[in-house]
């Protein structure tokens, strides 16, 4: 497979659902936006008793979400850093094609070696293991 993250493109930031958050995703954007895990959980996520996500806003999809892109891209969640290489994702080739209607990179670039697609995506379930059973 191929994919290649195009420059200024933001589609899979548009797209509807959640961003899931583990611990350390809390703490490493807490850090990078200067506050506290405590404040930035406050200000910009919602746990639940089984999760933690950052908290979608009226007026746009994710608080971070600027027209230049990611306003947190060197703390960004490890859901953001993983796309597309997610578990749901890798091996389902109708979910595969189904992302590629919407994002450009798929299909672009060189050929991804598999084993480092799941490595990603293992990462993503390491770190979010109540999204991922």
């Amino acid at each position: 497979m191929r994919f290649q993250c195009q420059p200024g493109c933001t589609e899979c930031c548009k797209q509807r659902g959640y961003v899931y958050l583990s611990e350390e995703d809390l703490a490493r954007a807490a850090d990078f936006t200067g506050m506290s895990a405590a404040k930035f959980e406050q200000a910009y996520a919602i746990r639940t008793p089984n999760r933690l996500r950052l908290r979608v806003p009226r007026e746009k999809h994710c608080p971070f979400l600027e027209d230049g892109g990611c306003s947190i891209h060197p703390a960004k969640p490890t859901q953001c850093r993983a796309f597309p290489y997610w578990p749901e994702l890798l091996g389902n080739a109708k979910e595969w094609a189904k992302t590629a209607k919407y994002c450009p990179g798929i299909g672009k670039g060189p050929l991804v070696q598999i084993r480092l697609a799941r490595a990603e995506a293992a990462e993503m379930k390491a770190a979010l293991p109540k999204l991922y059973p």
